[in-house]
């Protein structure tokens, strides 16, 4: 039987982490409802478990997503999640093949290099020792770019970086310093009994001629253990609970489980999966455009995980979904940021019977603007223009009396009312017996599209178009014009609609490729979503993005979406700002 004292810390902190974290996870599971509990079973034995396996392997060890970010700040933090899980799982193996059985107590990987006596070989043992120092080095060379970002985070490529709370860098602390010590801890072993390779037994050898290192020996792996332990011990209650819980929500993720309207188990499961990495900060233009430095989900998820005042959090957000998608472990951010308005917002309860069911004419194709769309009445008189050119059986829905799709109400958490309106203007929809329903608001399509569960397909005017031009119902030529496409929010991360738009830009433009083309994207700053800035500083987040865009010197700046337009028409530009529709309808002429 392997043993010494010096494990108990390693050994008592791994228990009671372990313990903590399946009482934790169950109370969570245990509110999921009865249908989130049948996804999971039901799921539990497919493909999906699979699925789920390799985004653990390249987000949670590899941190693919990040290395597409910033390189390397994906190879900093592949260093310490990849590398201590080699580091347990090569260990093991090693640990394995010394001693050919499975029941060796955990601790025993963990302090090989103690219980083994170097003079004693075994299969491999060179080349286990080998590996072994080799992920050592890589560990320790991302801590090294991790002490960097800390002092000098634009080393790294990052403008800013989160802001810790004290208990934060303590354990901070402990966790950098346990990598250390297992080398020195190592190092002083090889020196004094020889064993290791080329990093470990240098290291032994060169420590040997200034230091005591056979006094030294011993005394380090107790500190190594308990260094182990405390991180143990104060990891649920750090930032660093990330690590084991985003691993249980790339499952449930997978499985099926979604975030609702309502915060729920799997809403805790999100916000104690937060790394507070802080690639969100740049991401967010209230920051760059503002200088708010405390609305970004790094931080609301910090106030609300702590029960801190979080209110302006709550209400000072664009929802454009920058920051969500940028996110390594692919949290709902919005979703989450909306789920707690619901406690902070006046619930009405009018039914809205003074709106009067207006008939709509039978047609082929329905057609609605919505409210932004009436604003810019010259993207209704393009749409209008290209359905007479294409020969189109269309009906204008909403061209007399409109009704409001009800996503201002959703962002503002009144789901109730929104609910009334969303069955007001689905039997309007519906009665016109169209097989499909247009609408040139992104905001109206990710509404009809996720909340309206309509019998019809739905379609942005951006994919409608492209269908046209591919079917050659219509045939625009293609002008001399340079454009540069603003895709916005709601269409492009809201709804994944990238491909249809910059296929009908090419056609009838020449566009230019930006650092701002697809997920990329900026806002306009005219979100609805953002209840707490006035319209001066949503000024000043449009003229940014239109500087942004307009550094490309195109000659037209396009958008799809009738509040995009309006808003960046408030800016001062020389360049003109048109809507997707209306370039395709001035080119059918």
């Amino acid at each position: 039987m392997y043993y010494d004292p010096f494990v108990l810390p390693f050994t008592i902190g791994l228990n009671i982490l372990l313990i903590y974290l399946v009482i934790k996870y169950a109370r969570w599971i245990r509110t999921f409802s009865p249908e989130d509990k049948r996804t999971i079973r039901r799921n539990l034995f497919s493909l999906k478990t699979l699925k789920a396996g390799k985004e653990v392997f390249l987000e949670s060890l590899v941190h693919h997503k990040i290395f597409r970010t910033n390189p390397f700040l994906g190879y900093m933090h592949m260093c310490f999640g990849l590398g201590w899980f080699l580091l347990i799982v090569v260990g093991k193996i090693e640990s394995l093949v010394y001693h050919t059985s499975i029941f060796n107590p955990p601790y025993f990987a963990i302090f090989f290099r103690y219980f083994h006596p170097a003079q004693e070989t075994f299969p491999y043992s060179s080349t286990f020792a080998f590996l072994m120092d080799l992920i050592l080095l890589m560990i320790l060379s991302g801590l090294t770019l991790a002490f960097l970002k800390r002092m000098y985070s634009k080393a790294l490529g990052l403008k800013k970086t989160t802001n810790h709370r004290p208990f934060d860098l303590l354990i901070l602390t402990v966790l950098w310093l346990i990598f250390p010590l297992r080398f020195l801890a190592e190092s002083f072993t090889s020196g004094v009994r020889g064993g290791g390779s080329f990093l470990t037994h240098s290291a032994g050898n060169f420590f040997d001629t200034f230091l005591p290192i056979e006094s030294l020996a011993y005394p380090a792996w107790w500190v190594y253990s308990s260094a182990l332990g405390l991180f143990f011990l104060l990891l649920p209650f750090s930032r660093y609970m990330h690590i084991p819980t985003e691993i249980v929500y790339i499952f449930l993720k997978n499985w099926g489980i979604k975030q609702g309207k309502q915060f729920t188990g799997i809403s805790q499961f999100q916000l104690y999966s937060c790394s507070r990495c802080g690639i969100c900060i740049d991401r967010c233009q209230l920051g760059t455009s503002l200088g708010h430095t405390d609305t970004q989900p790094v931080y609301f998820l910090k106030k609300l995980r702590h029960e801190k005042e979080h209110t302006v959090q709550i209400a000072d957000c664009l929802m454009c979904g920058r920051c969500e998608a940028a996110c390594p472990v692919d949290l709902k951010l919005n979703a989450l940021r909306l789920s707690q308005r619901t406690d902070y917002t006046h619930i009405t309860k009018s039914t809205y019977d003074y709106i009067q069911p207006q008939p709509a004419l039978p047609a082929k194709v329905a057609y609605f603007a919505g409210c932004m769309g009436h604003l810019t009445p010259s993207v209704i008189q393009a749409m209008e223009h290209i359905f007479r050119k294409a020969g189109v059986d269309y009906t204008f829905i909403d061209q007399q009396t409109g009704i409001c799709c009800g996503r201002p109400m959703m962002l503002a958490g009144n789901h109730s009312a929104a609910s009334v309106i969303v069955e007001k203007n689905k039997a309007r929809i519906e009665n016109s017996g169209a097989g499909l329903l247009v609408t040139s608001c992104p905001i109206c399509y990710k509404t009809f599209r996720e909340e309206y569960r309509l019998n019809l397909k739905v379609m942005h005017h951006t994919e409608y178009l492209n269908d046209l031009i591919r079917n050659k119902l219509i045939t625009p030529h293609q002008s001399e014009l340079k454009t540069v496409f603003h895709n916005p929010c709601e269409l492009g991360r809201g709804c994944d609609v990238y491909a249809a738009p910059d296929q009908v830009l090419q056609t009838v433009s020449h566009k230019l490729a930006t650092v701002y083309d697809g997920k990329n994207s900026l806002c306009c700053g005219g979100s609805l979503a953002n209840i707490h800035i006035d319209p001066g500083q949503r000024t000043r987040i449009s003229s940014d993005a239109v500087k942004a865009y307009l550094s490309y010197q195109p000659d037209l700046l396009v958008t799809a979406c009738p509040l995009c337009k309006k808003t960046f028409m408030k800016t001062d530009t020389a360049v003109p700002i048109k809507d997707i529709a209306e370039v395709v309808a001035e080119n059918c002429r």
